[in-house]
């Protein structure tokens, strides 16, 4: 069946406008529209693309939810090595590495503080995302450090994670960031889910963890997850700011 400009058109302002409301909607926390219209829309492009699938692009919302389920999970070998984060949960360990950073930087006891950026650390799963051109093309676990494993289509699922980023964008930009599940949301699914007699989550960690590594990507999309980004990975046609606060 041809497709006619107009409808090829129409068919991108749709997912270029969808992205936008959902951007606005889960992470801004300031949607512009009613769910309702939201809904609408989502339809209206749910439909051309039934009468057209030709027209289904990787970025459309659509594609945030389907696909068979995995037999396992193809290996992926990181551009740059993935490295793990050091938890703290006590002002001791803080204290000694203080220490040591002060002895292997030769400082005396009268030499001043050393001044430190520290970040509280999300219990989740870390997740390399891979941008080529603007395009999330993957989505891979961080593993041993070098090779992790690729859950695209399970990441792809989570709100929070842009399919298409906005704005002009580098040829390859790997961000890096933590997939997890707060504690509301971990607690209203495990309250539906008792409502429903259904088994329930342990805790927020293994649930995020747990639903990224399903082999059956329509299971992690009926789970409430999040996305925060922290670092970066392999950079390609863009300069990586020099300062933290860049």
């Amino acid at each position: 069946m041809t497709v006619s400009n107009e409808i090829s058109t129409r068919a991108a302002q749709l997912r270029e406008q969808l992205n936008r409301h959902s951007y606005r909607y889960y992470v801004l926390d300031a949607p512009d529209i009613p769910d309702a219209e939201y809904d609408r829309l989502f339809q209206e492009l749910r439909e051309i693309e039934a009468a057209y699938p030709e027209l289904i692009a990787p970025d459309s919302p659509t594609q945030r939810v389907g696909g068979k389920p995995f037999d396992a999970f193809t290996p992926v070998r990181h551009a740059l090595p993935m490295l793990s984060i050091r938890t703290e949960t006590e002002t001791g360990g803080a204290a000694a590495f203080d220490t040591q950073v002060r002895r292997r930087l030769e400082l005396g006891p009268d030499a001043p503080p050393v001044e430190y950026v520290c970040e509280l650390k999300f219990d989740g799963l870390a997740i390399n995302l891979r941008y080529e051109n603007g395009l999330l093309i993957q989505a891979a676990t961080r593993g041993d450090g070098e090779t992790g494993e690729d859950v695209t289509a399970n990441v792809r699922t989570i709100k929070t994670v842009p399919l298409k980023l906005l704005g002009a964008a580098p040829e390859v930009l790997e961000v890096r960031g933590e997939a997890y599940m707060s504690r509301p949301d971990f607690e209203r699914y495990n309250s539906r889910q008792r409502a429903a007699g259904q088994p329930t989550l342990v805790n927020p960690r293994n649930g995020a963890a747990g639903s990224i590594r399903q082999l059956d990507p329509l299971l992690t999309a009926q789970r409430p997850l999040s996305f925060f980004a922290y670092g970066l990975g392999e950079t390609r046609g863009w300069i990586v700011p020099a300062t933290h606060s860049a």
